[in-house]
């Protein structure tokens, strides 16, 4: 049985079934005892920490109580597991295996490693069993003092993690990986203003990334900040750092690069990858053949996790080893600064004489048998494109996965688009997942109802699942169905690890939303209203300059377009959706094209955003009345049965014309839309949808409508 305390508490059993603990006071009594790691914990101090001065009648027979329970729950999930708490004057102990020791032992191993690269593996090995802050879960327990012995032991183990995290850093750029790290370290450092050390690391990958300037920033931000709030100048170190970087010492300078790019440990799965049993070995058997196979997907889809088990499972394909190279955090930069990057997480580093940098990475890799795994390559496609034909052309050994959200367009590019997951694969997923964020939930055929409308609304994507089943344990599954209408709030509690762009649903949105050309953005957004999908035809005149509305004020649709800078002609559409699908956020079946509904949302959100909420659903409005006023044109002649598939297609489009006319308060075209569709509603045996059509219109409409239907 093993106990987990870096994130929420969790005990698992050997064959990997959660432990549900569910009694509050028991479980802060497990708490307390691994908060000791090993170490007796006194008996009055665990009356203290469960009780503190509300004690009950019997305090020590309280405590034993508690004792029993917890040993009946680990036996009762693993027979043999109640001797795992262990009865010892003055107190108890928990014996057993936690993340915590082995996060320590890793550290402590790492400090005592002279190969730099053993040390950075250690520590990333450390680091690995972080799921959160330790015992993340403990201030929701009922009746603890705050000053606790928990709370106590979660600050030092925060404090071993920071330092590890100092170290990794640190070790990295002895190692030469500068710019790779800036991002990271930014961040840390903005997230502990006054930790000298994080600072320090910052100010030399800074400076040893060519950008002295910042670097001393950094430390004037960082003297002000000292001096203002703690009254303190900054320590010997760190003024000895900035006098360095003044004086441009040689001893700041990049070390040599090695002869040759070390494999990297990939990071260990923290979850088993649920719903690709076709996908991956696929995945698998195609860099035997192709030497770049690009993935790509929309937001969220698992194209990093997919990329990475594959990588994992070619490790022994490769004896040259497997490179792992996050770009995600490397900025929009020319094909050198990108290349730079690459050659500094590969350990290639400028020894004065090895050329720039793609020409060190093409010599590193030469004719060696070495996978290559670019992972996040949107934001920088087009030099990873140039970095990755250059590596295609030094020789027929290297190979390279890429993951980005459009293909890279390079010569003998295999690209292959990682789907949502289906349906039951969705159900799957959430229901693991949901498991892993509520110890002891299973899926009762009462929620499977609810968990379809989740998976469904989601669209299958794996990012929204996980952060939608963590919601689980706070809502319940019909409570979190009933509102994903606001979904971007209600998912906004996302991962604390990995890149920030794929913490929260929204932020992964974001990320694409922000490598568009704005008249791609112009024509994402005014395609969210579209309720059905649409065909080409319904974008163009949706999504561009639209003609003069009739009855519409004079000029006002182009007034307000000119205002807006959204000028786009019906014949740029194309173009820009066939951009749209390659970029993973518009999807193309067959004629049409659609959103998923994350996407969609989004959409919305920046319609509204820019002004253009109104206007656009108008114009759509306005289509699909035209539409309907056209197959009524042919619903007597021959031609008749083409129409009526036509407006077969579009049911949802015209059922979202109607509600739009009604919630602009447009009578007319309200009007115009149910009196052309009467024939097909008759045609279609749809006497229903009349009738609804009719009893939500205002009276003047209802005749109307009534005057077809009958």
């Amino acid at each position: 049985m093993r106990f987990a305390v870096l994130g929420p508490l969790e005990v698992t059993a050997d064959d990997g079934r959660a432990v549900r603990v569910p009694e509050l006071k028991v479980r802060a009594l497990l708490a307390c005892l691994l908060a000791h790691n090993g170490h007796i914990v006194p008996a009055e101090r665990l009356i203290e920490s469960l009780w503190g001065p509300e004690l009950p009648v019997n305090p020590p027979g309280a405590l034993r109580a508690k004792v029993s329970q917890l040993r009946r729950t680990l036996d009762e999930a693993e027979p043999g597991a109640r001797e795992l708490i262990v009865t010892r004057t003055p107190g108890y102990l928990v014996v057993g295996d936690t993340d915590a020791r082995r996060f320590q032992e890793a550290a402590d191993r790492a400090r005592g490693a002279d190969d730099p690269r053993e040390r950075a593996a250690l520590l990333a090995e450390a680091l690995s069993w972080w799921r959160g802050p330790a015992f993340a879960d403990f201030a929701e327990l009922a009746g603890i003092p705050g000053e606790s012995l928990v709370r106590r032991a979660a600050a030092r183990l925060e404090e071993q993690r920071l330092a590890a995290l100092e170290d990794y850093a640190d070790v990295r750029l002895a190692l030469g990986q500068d710019v790779s790290q800036v991002g990271e370290l930014a961040e840390l450092a903005a997230q502990h203003p006054t930790r000298e050390r994080f600072h320090g690391l910052l100010m030399r990958a800074l400076y040893r990334s060519g950008r002295q300037a910042e670097a001393l920033e950094v430390y004037r931000a960082f003297r002000e900040r000292m001096r203002d709030e703690l009254g303190l100048d900054p320590g010997p170190e760190l003024v000895a750092l900035h006098q360095a970087i003044l004086e441009q010492r040689p001893g700041l300078r990049r070390p040599p690069s090695p002869p040759a790019p070390t494999p990297t440990r990939l990071p260990e799965p923290l979850t088993d990858l649920v719903g690709r049993d076709e996908d991956l070995p696929e995945l698998v058997a195609l860099p035997r053949t192709a030497r770049l196979v690009t993935l790509t997907g929309t937001a969220g889809v698992g194209k990093s996790r997919l990329a990475l088990e594959a990588a994992r499972r070619l490790a022994g394909d490769f004896p040259d080893g497997v490179h792992l190279v996050e770009l995600s955090s490397v900025p929009a930069a020319p094909v050198s600064d990108v290349a730079e990057a690459v050659a500094a997480a590969l350990g290639l580093r400028d020894d004065g004489g090895a050329g720039d940098p793609e020409e060190r990475i093409a010599s590193a890799f030469g004719a060696r048998r070495a996978l290559l795994v670019l992972d996040n390559c949107e934001h920088v496609v087009e030099p990873v494109a140039k970095l990755a034909e250059l590596l295609l052309r030094v020789g027929p050994e290297p190979r390279v996965i890429a993951t980005s959200r459009e293909p890279l367009g390079v010569t003998g590019e295999v690209v292959r688009e990682v789907p949502p997951l289906d349906a039951d694969a969705a159900t799957r997923l959430f229901a693991v997942r949901a498991a892993d964020a509520q110890p002891g939930f299973a899926m009762t055929a009462a929620d499977a109802d609810a968990v379809e409308v989740i998976c469904r609304r989601l669209d299958g994507i794996p990012l929204a699942l996980e952060l939608a089943a963590a919601r689980v344990r706070s809502l319940g599954v019909r409570a979190l169905a009933e509102r994903l209408d606001d979904r971007f709030r209600l998912l906004s509690a996302g991962r604390r690890a990995g890149p920030a762009h794929q913490r929260t649903l929204r932020a992964a949105i974001d990320w694409s939303w922000e490598l568009l050309t704005e008249p791609e953005r112009v024509v994402l957004r005014r395609l969210a209203v579209q309720v059905g999908g649409c065909t080409l035809e319904a974008a163009e005149r949706v999504c561009a300059l639209p003609l003069p509305i009739p009855g519409g004020p004079p000029g006002d649709d182009e007034a307000q377009v000119a205002a807006t800078g959204a000028d786009i002609e019906p014949a740029d559409v194309a173009d820009l959706l066939a951009r749209l699908v390659d970029r993973s956020l518009v999807v193309r079946s067959g004629h049409r094209y659609r959103l998923l509904e994350s996407v969609a949302a989004y959409g919305l959100e920046r319609l509204r955003e820019a002004g253009e909420h109104d206007r656009a659903l108008r114009w759509y409005a306005t289509y699909y009345t035209q539409l309907a006023e056209c197959a009524e044109t042919y619903k007597s002649g021959p031609a008749r049965h083409r129409w009526v598939r036509r407006l077969d297609a579009e049911t949802a489009n015209l059922r979202g014309a109607l509600k739009a006319a009604m919630s602009l308060g447009d009578t007319r075209l309200t009007a115009r839309l149910t009196g052309s569709l009467g024939w097909y509603w008759v045609q279609a045996g749809r006497l229903g949808e009349a009738r609804r059509a009719e009893d939500a219109a205002p009276l003047g409409e209802r005749r109307a409508a009534a005057s077809v239907t009958i």
